[in-house]
């Protein structure tokens, strides 16, 4: 059997929660996990510590020919996912898992005066239920946070009109200690009633700023009156509330038997995720990759990916939530494009994996061929910088000085996305005189493109000013004069904001500050100011150089030029021997040199 090496699928796992699933080699579902940290988790059944203490870890990790996995928003997501898929397909090394657990739910029984409890049962009969909660602790902690705001029967009794008006029932010990305000015997309205009830919903699904305003009214209204046991008990009420965390993004129960889809596109692929609800869990959970043959629309193939995995699993839903709308022949089913509440963040649940997926599948591409990455790069940078052309050849024009003095020019040059060092340039500014940015950049293009047209070489796609409109201006007027403006697309990046300057637009373009264009941009940018900066330390270094040789007796400014030409630094001059100093001074210029470094 071929060993998994799994470093390269390692490479592409997120560092973020979600659940992973590992396949044998005859394409198995052997095992699923969960975790806050995927990649932490995963790599460490690969760790060689886990081979000595765990029979059952070296056994499995033998078995692995493949890694999969999907992201969520939290770790308590994890939970719930895997347990669904975990009972949905059960693998054969989840033994741990395999019992008739469930999460528990919340529940708001049908009936008169509904009561409030937990079950890890649901049972379609009106009731409603919210969850399910991972954590029992979070549960319990919620439910007390309700008794304690919102005292409610306990009690099984069948609270109808007729048995409460016949006066059927007495009040229990729940009423005497504060727990219940005794419905049974009229004591409390079943208006009162249900207002707490309606409360308790908002209170579980999220809404719970109108009942913390009517707390804080409360308290308020205590704190007045002086009753500060109230007012304590208040307090911690409004804490509760403000503690309380709303319940998964992942699960509803409200949400039955619903397809989710989503999808991400490029000029060569398709990637659809699909995310399968029943009873209001996620069962399901694939993406799949469609490679364009045409130029085909992004309804087109997300209708073709709808067919087939609606065929593929089976699935008869009658509600499908989707990202756009589709014009599909079928009046049985409900397309629904969320804006707010459950279903939307389940479609961007599928909508985030569906974009990870494309990003790990593109780079696993580029990866094999590094030219589709380059082209792809390419094409982008078209698209964003609305160029007429491939920007395959790129110059970065950069200017330095000090107060003025020393001023230099740099260029740099990438050639399809990559520094092409051999091309870089740089310039000593000849007829501009003190620290003039706009006329040493005019100075700099211009000698650049002369000496392009001269050569008979070819003009870059694009052409880089670092600096504004000022800059940018001066550029202009040097291509201009070469006749070259209309031959080529130019720029300017100003730094405060990164944007980007067009010849005659008032208004910069504003790049995405992720976005790889923007990067590229930068990238030359900076390059540019490094060369520039190097080019020109080293010009300023040379002149102080020369000014400390030529103070020496005997040795001038010819001789001072001469010996740094010579050995490259000062440094070098003062580990020289006299014979190698003999080489370029006379006798006495040579002593004169030894004697005022000893």
């Amino acid at each position: 059997m071929k060993e998994f090496d799994p470093r390269p699928e390692l490479k592409n796992i997120p560092q973020k929660p979600g659940i992973y699933q590992f396949w044998s080699e005859t394409e198995e579902l052997i095992y699923i996990g969960k975790a806050k940290n995927l990649k932490n988790r995963v790599s460490s059944y690969f760790n060689k510590d886990n081979f000595r203490v765990n029979a059952k870890t070296r056994i499995l990790v033998s078995k692995i020919r493949k890694i999969t996995f999907t992201i969520v928003d939290t770790e308590i997501d994890a939970w719930l996912l895997e347990n669904s898929l975990i009972k949905k397909h059960q693998p054969r090394y989840n033994v741990m898992l395999k019992d008739d657990k469930t999460y528990p739910w919340i529940i708001i029984k049908n009936e008169k005066f509904p009561r409030i409890f937990w079950t890890r049962r649901i049972i379609r009969d009106g009731s409603t239920y919210f969850g399910p909660y991972a954590s029992v602790g979070m549960m319990h902690t919620i439910l007390g946070m309700i008794k304690e705001i919102y005292p409610l029967r306990t009690c099984t009794l069948p609270l109808t009109r007729e048995n409460i008006h016949s006066g059927k029932f007495r009040v229990c010990l729940e009423y005497q200690i504060g727990n219940c305000k005794g419905p049974c015997q009229a004591y409390q309205s079943e208006d009162d009633y249900d207002q707490s009830i309606s409360e308790i919903k908002e209170i579980l699904n999220g809404k719970t700023g109108s009942v913390i305003r009517r707390l804080k009214n409360q308290l308020e209204e205590s704190v007045s009156g002086l009753n500060f046991e109230l007012a304590h008990n208040l307090k911690q009420k409004l804490d509760l509330l403000d503690n309380y965390q709303s319940k998964s993004t992942i699960v509803n129960s409200s949400i039955t038997d619903v397809d989710v889809f989503s999808i991400a596109t490029d000029d060569k692929h398709a990637f659809v995720n699909f995310l399968k609800v029943m009873n209001g869990t996620v069962i399901q959970t694939q993406t799949l990759e469609i490679k364009k043959r045409l130029d085909e629309s992004d309804e087109e193939l997300l209708s073709i990916a709808i067919t087939e995995f609606r065929s593929r699993f089976d699935s008869n839903s009658k509600e499908i939530i989707i990202p756009f709308e589709l014009e599909i022949p079928d009046s049985g089913i409900k397309f629904t494009i969320p804006k707010l509440g459950e279903k939307k963040k389940l479609l961007e649940l599928s909508q985030k994996n569906v974009a990870y997926f494309k990003r790990e599948k593109l780079d696993q591409y580029e990866k094999l061929n590094p030219g589709l990455r380059t082209d792809r790069l390419l094409a982008q940078m078209m698209k964003d910088l609305r160029l007429n052309q491939l920007p395959k050849h790129i110059e970065c024009f950069d200017n330095s000085n000090f107060q003025g003095k020393f001023p230099v020019s740099a260029i740099v040059v990438f050639k399809n996305a990559k520094p092409s060092k051999k091309d870089y340039r740089h310039f000593n500014v000849k007829t501009v005189e003190g620290p003039d940015d706009f006329a040493t950049m005019e100075e700099a293009v211009f000698r650049r493109y002369r000496r392009l047209l001269d050569e008979e070489q070819s003009l870059p796609q694009l052409i880089v000013i670092d600096g504004g409109k000022g800059q940018l201006s001066s550029a202009i007027k040097s291509l201009k004069l070469l006749g070259i403006d209309k031959q080529v697309t130019i720029i300017g990046i100003a730094k405060r904001l990164e944007e980007i300057y067009y010849p005659g637009d008032q208004y910069p373009l504003y790049l995405d500050k992720k976005s790889e264009t923007l990067k590229i941009i930068q990238q030359l940018r900076d390059e540019a100011h490094r060369f520039g900066i190097t080019f020109h330390r080293k010009k300023r270094n040379n002149a102080t150089l020369a000014s400390e040789l030529e103070s020496i007796p005997g040795v001038g400014k010819a001789s001072a030029e001469k010996l740094l030409r010579h050995f490259r630094s000062v440094k070098k001059i003062k580990e020289a021997s006299e014979v190698e100093l003999l080489e370029v001074l006379n006798k006495s210029q040579t002593a004169a040199l030894l004697d005022y470094f000893k």
